[in-house]
């Protein structure tokens, strides 16, 4: 089993297609690009410790108080400044999902119990899932699409989900990282009004492809909450480049409906291709795929300069499984072309 938490370790493999980061093919938008170099001019300066322009920009698009955010320097300072505000007794996290959940909740010293998805159910949540919503539980994290395995909770079953925990009184961290990716409109962000309970977690990071900017956001509709949580954060957590990038990026509303178009191709094609090649293909509403195979694919593909991400490593998975991003058609082609010859031996 590899080492490797994450996705995008590059740095001494002889990678040439990381196929293991769930970034925009699309890479990112020019707008960002020129703002990144314009930023540079401000590097003689603090960051504007508020991020008010940035503050502003985002609260123009969405429509909503300014009041409703914090910015985080991406989202895993946000997981953390959450559970270190709320300081749960007991964190409830579904698997397989993102390790930064059980990094953060560590961290706070409470204790972390884990409910299994079962693979008949492609690792999605059931019914069952309901009954593991105790008393005695403080905090649930939840991703709607979840990575690895890019599973989408139905709104009918989510709304049920955050019901359930508003009358127990239980929080919700729900992370929309990769919900820009989804065809339709499945945020809360209109309905986090109705659940005084639910922090929403975004990123610019995945639907941007600036992992090296570093810049995420919560909303919330709940004041108390939201005080606990920034004072959390440390100052000056926003860096002037993370800042003019933001203000550029939150206004890019074509690039995000062409990458929505870009990926139901290429998320029809690569998932055929994928099936084609003899590989056990977990349905996806993401960017990515997880993908199950009896052979050494992570040691079989890197040996063709193809990097994918091991997820034997995953709580809730095993040896066999695989995550595997979605690129351009051309990168998509030499993928399934290494695979057939693979699976071909």
């Amino acid at each position: 089993m590899v080492e490797e938490i994450h996705g995008g370790n590059i740095y001494g493999k002889p990678v040439k297609l990381d196929f293991s980061v769930n970034l925009n093919p699309l890479g990112v938008p020019k707008e960002a690009v020129e703002a990144l170099h314009k930023a540079v001019e401000d590097c003689s300066r603090y960051p504007d410790i508020s991020a008010q322009k940035l503050r502003e920009a985002v609260s123009r698009f969405y429509g909503l108080p300014k009041e409703k955010f914090i910015f985080g320097n991406g989202a895993s300072e946000l997981f953390m400044a959450v559970v270190h505000g709320l300081r749960p007794e007991k964190t409830l996290i579904p698997v397989p999902s993102f390790y930064g959940y059980e990094y953060a909740a560590g961290a706070a010293g409470g204790e972390i119990v884990y409910y299994e998805n079962n693979e008949k159910d492609c690792f999605g949540l059931n019914e069952d899932f309901l009954s593991a919503l105790t008393n005695d539980i403080g905090l649930v994290f939840l991703a709607n699409p979840n990575n690895p395995t890019g599973y989408l909770i139905s709104r009918e079953f989510l709304k049920r989900i955050l019901k359930r925990c508003t009358d127990m009184g239980i929080y919700v961290a729900l992370d929309e990282c990769f919900i820009e990716f989804c065809e339709d409109d499945m945020s809360f962000v209109r309905e986090m009004d109705k659940f005084p309970n639910l922090i929403i977690i975004r990123a610019f990071t995945k639907i941007f492809s600036v992992p090296g900017v570093r810049l995420g956001y919560l909303l919330c509709d709940n004041k108390p909450l939201l005080e606990k949580i920034e004072r959390q954060l440390p100052e000056w957590n926003i860096s002037v480049f993370a800042q003019e990038a933001g203000c550029e990026c939150i206004l890019q509303s074509e690039y995000i409906r062409k990458t929505v178009n870009f990926l139901k191709r290429e998320r029809s094609f690569l998932e055929e291709g994928l099936r084609q090649s003899g590989l056990k293909v977990y349905p996806s509403m993401a960017n990515f795929f997880l993908v199950y195979s009896e052979r050494p694919l992570y040691d079989e593909l890197l040996q063709r300069g193809i990097l994918i991400r091991d997820c034997s490593n995953f709580r809730g998975l095993s040896k066999g499984f695989y995550r595997m991003a979605i690129k351009s058609r051309e990168e998509n082609e030499v993928l399934l072309e290494a695979l057939e010859q693979i699976m071909r031996k």
